[in-house]
């Protein structure tokens, strides 16, 4: 532990009492708690099964497993928990989810399920309510543990009675199919670790330590999860810092930092305060914006990385004046200073800010690259198989029947898909159950009958030959047996596009293959393989690879964790950041740890931009400088007025330059 300063140590050593790691930013967190497990392992020789460390991102769950892997020997790492939040969920209701009622082989519904399963009953009900207005209510009230019974009881307007019957009937629909949500993933083993103290003690028992990573993002569910996993004199690592605490738009609460105080009394707190990431100008700077909120925990970052350089604020005349601004600065210090394109990120308070900074970085050639896109389970023909796989291994997945039973076309209408859905309701079973009902003839029959029967025939065929011989190769003759690939070509617009998706599929199926076999070489249930991927689906939409030169865009929020050589926070405005609806609620804490976050991201360089005016409603109005400028110390930063923006006459001196620098490039080639 040499390359460990004393508080990173002593956060290591500490394992007889629960401890808080107030970890700022740039502290070396993520080595603190590979090291502490790599401690407990070798030197309190604890089991590997017995320490389960959790992160919110499949991304440091990996990390923080490669870490290790590279610290210990392979048998000292296997049985070793490192995952999410929702994947402990998994685990857990996977191993002992039938005392709450769930049957083995359960499936979970992503988002869209979720939407499509709600823009049924709602259709069903004849209600006017919008379908993500209803799933944003259910979710609240599961991360509470508020159930559909009470919604309903509790309800005292229309629109949260409506809401409340929606969740009556949905969650009756997830019981009915054997599945759950993203939410109940968390809500669910809370509720099993409440109701069932038997097995609360042999999940204690087994749990010798924990260890818990970003501890400010988790929510009320989750802070409930850890406090029936370790009682109060139990053995908790909390690893986290309130002063990057951004996301209560989906439920964190970084008093859950200050209530470990009042549910652990013995608590240990230790505070890291050295920052291996940022020049001392920055985190002065930083430290001063985020000094005006409150604190439970007095920290102040510093560092020895040298005072580096001063802090700019770019003044530019309007939004459009400021995305060139930006772009000819990126460039010319490309050019001057060899600055690689992928050491530069441009940093927003919202997503419509990106639209006038991709502009002007394809207009000048620029290769960048946006956080957040569109994931691989995103793509229809990655939905399709999913949802098959779904199908084989949870014949009561209402969801997965829907999207299968019509790709590729198998001539069965709307309406004989009316007649079913509603035999299946009057008959109280499942869609795909009802296909092998003998009364189903009652009020279907001929062709429309046939072909339901012959599919759900083969489906049950299928799963049977999965479960007894080479669940890889039965899943392959699947898709073959249906010509899913021909299907696809004649589906996609151009024979280019059919070629990606085509690979799509081969990428998709590869990497089912590594999952159906675990790190010990034995052979693992298809329902669970299909449970990771469904898992892994949801926690990595917003998890994308970037390429290794490309201008980074992204917002604030998705910053988090990142670091950069040089970074731009762009908008820096009144009602963009901090945001108009924050103003007005006087909610103003929170984009105050944004604006931190974002300047805690930047190494080396940082700059501000802000515009005079810009585009509102149709018309060109003024804008305020952002209040988290003015608390910058003066010593700290230089302002560049508008004479540098980019009109005519910079903007031919940045080509110039531009110019200049590639031909001395081709020059010493």
């Amino acid at each position: 532990m040499d390359h460990l300063n004393p508080q990173q140590r002593a956060a290591v050593l500490h394992v007889d009492t629960p401890v808080l790691v107030l970890a700022g930013a740039g502290s070396g967190k993520t080595g603190v708690i590979t090291e502490k497990i790599a401690h407990l392992i070798t030197t309190k020789q604890y089991s590997p099964s017995s320490i389960i460390a959790v992160t919110f991102t499949n991304k440091a769950a990996t990390e923080m497993r490669e870490r290790l892997r590279k610290k210990l020997e392979a048998k000292a790492v296997r049985g070793l928990s490192i995952c999410t939040f929702h994947r402990l969920g998994l685990n857990m209701l996977h191993k002992d989810g039938e005392y709450i009622g769930l049957r083995k082989g359960f499936t979970i519904m992503d988002q869209s399920d979720s939407l499509s399963a709600l823009r049924e009953i709602i259709s069903e009900q004849n209600s006017a309510m919008e379908e993500r207005v209803a799933q944003t209510m259910i979710s609240n009230w599961k991360s509470t543990f508020i159930e559909p019974e009470q919604a309903l009881a509790e309800s005292s307007d229309d629109q949260t009675r409506v809401a409340a019957l929606l969740y009556v009937e949905y969650n009756r629909l997830l019981r009915a199919c054997n599945s759950v949500d993203f939410d109940d993933l968390i809500s669910l083993p809370v509720k099993l670790l409440r109701e069932n103290p038997e097995v609360q003690e042999r999940w204690r028992g087994g749990t010798r330590h924990l260890l818990v990573d970003e501890y400010q993002d988790t929510n009320a569910a989750q802070y409930e999860m850890i406090r029936l996993l370790v009682d109060k004199f139990g053995a908790l690592t909390a690893v986290g810092d309130d002063d990057q605490s951004i996301y209560s738009w989906r439920g964190a609460r970084p008093e859950n930092l200050m209530s470990l105080q009042t549910d652990y009394p013995n608590l240990k707190v230790i505070k890291l305060e050295q920052n291996y990431r940022s020049s001392q100008r920055i985190l002065r700077c930083a430290n001063e914006v985020i000094s005006h909120n409150p604190h439970v925990f007095e920290k102040k970052l510093w560092s020895a990385l040298g005072i580096g350089d001063e802090l700019r604020v770019s003044i530019c005349r309007h939004g459009i004046d400021e995305a060139e601004w930006v772009v000819a600065e990126i460039l010319t210090q490309h050019y001057q200073k060899g600055r690689r394109f992928g050491d530069f990120a441009i940093l927003y308070r919202s997503n419509f800010q990106s639209r006038v900074f991709e502009q002007a970085l394809r207009e000048k050639q620029i290769s960048y690259s946006i956080s957040g896109g569109n994931s691989f389970f995103d793509r229809t023909e990655i939905k399709d198989m999913l949802a098959y796989l779904k199908l084989m291994v949870n014949p009561d997945d209402d969801t997965a029947f829907l999207r299968c039973i019509n790709t590729p076309r198998r001539e069965i209408g709307p309406t004989t898909l009316s007649k079913l859905g509603e035999y299946a309701r009057r008959s109280g079973s499942t869609l795909f159950n009802a296909c092998h009902s003998m009364g189903l003839s009652e009020i279907l029959s001929g062709k429309p009958l046939n072909r339901l029967q012959r599919f759900a025939n083969w489906m049950t065929l299928t799963a049977d030959n999965a479960e007894r011989g080479n669940a890889m190769d039965v899943v392959r003759s699947l898709f073959a047996d249906m010509d899913y690939t021909g299907w696809l070509e004649r589906q996609c617009d151009t024979p280019q596009q059919a070629e990606k998706s085509i690979a799509n599929t081969e990428e998709f199926l590869s990497w089912l293959g590594r999952i159906l076999v675990d790190e010990n070489g034995k052979d693992v249930p298809l329902s669970d393989a299909v449970s990771r991927l469904c898992l892994h689906d949801m926690l990595s939409r917003q998890e994308d690879e970037a390429n290794a030169d490309q201008v980074q865009l992204m917002t604030l929020h998705a910053a988090k964790g990142l670091e950069f050589p040089h970074v731009f926070m762009v908008g820096m405005e009144e009602e963009i950041l901090p945001h108009s609806n924050s103003i007005e609620q006087m909610a103003l804490e929170e984009e105050r740890r944004l604006a931190y976050v974002g300047m805690t991201r930047a190494r080396n360089t940082l700059t501000f931009t802000r515009a005079k005016s810009r585009q509102k409603y149709g018309e060109l109005m003024a804008c305020e400088p952002s209040r988290f400028l003015d608390d910058i110390p003066a010593d700290d930063i230089v302002t560049l007025g508008e004479a540098v923006n980019p009109d005519d006459g910079a903007r031919k001196v940045a080509g110039k330059q531009a110019l200049q620098g590639l031909m001395d490039m081709l020059a010493e080639d």
